[in-house]
């Protein structure tokens, strides 16, 4: 039962997108680097969209990984696929242009178990969350995608 609430919590676009406003309001900061704001283009559009994903890890200042826990299927995730040109908001930055690129399955094992050591019960909650999203399928594969954003 909680699995579906959170499910459907998860999936439920308006309060998925209600930290976008403070993003374009340049209040993103009150987030810190556990979240950040992703603008890519529509791979069919062309249009601008926006997306709040929390942060795996920051590597680096010019470094961010981020998951899709809706997997290969998340639009977002697909138009980076087409177009790896985009722009994130993090902490006090903003829309600073960045490059995406898919981790290798390998990669992103060693960010996930470093995250997982470093944040075990915020872990337990996301694995709950993934479970509930894809009907327990232990095949689901959870993809990394490094964001190099530029230099200031």
């Amino acid at each position: 039962m909680a699995g579906s609430f959170v499910s459907k919590v998860f999936r439920n676009r308006r309060i998925m997108r209600a930290p976008i406003s403070l993003y374009r309001a340049g209040l993103g900061f009150v987030f810190g680097h556990r979240l950040m704001m992703l603008e890519h283009v529509g791979r069919t559009s062309g249009a601008r969209r926006f997306v709040v994903l929390e942060v795996v890890t920051c590597p680096s200042r010019d470094e961010v990984i981020i998951a899709s826990a809706l997997g290969r299927t998340a639009q977002w995730f697909q138009n980076l696929e087409a177009e790896p040109a985009c722009h994130v908001s993090i902490g006090f930055r903003r829309r600073v242009p960045a490059t995406a690129e898919i981790l290798e399955p390998d990669d992103a094992a060693r960010f996930l178990a470093t995250y997982q050591t470093e944040h075990p019960k915020v872990w337990k909650e996301l694995d709950r969350i993934m479970t509930a999203l894809h009907d327990g399928d232990p095949d689901f594969e959870l993809p990394l995608v490094r964001l190099a954003l530029q230099p200031v």
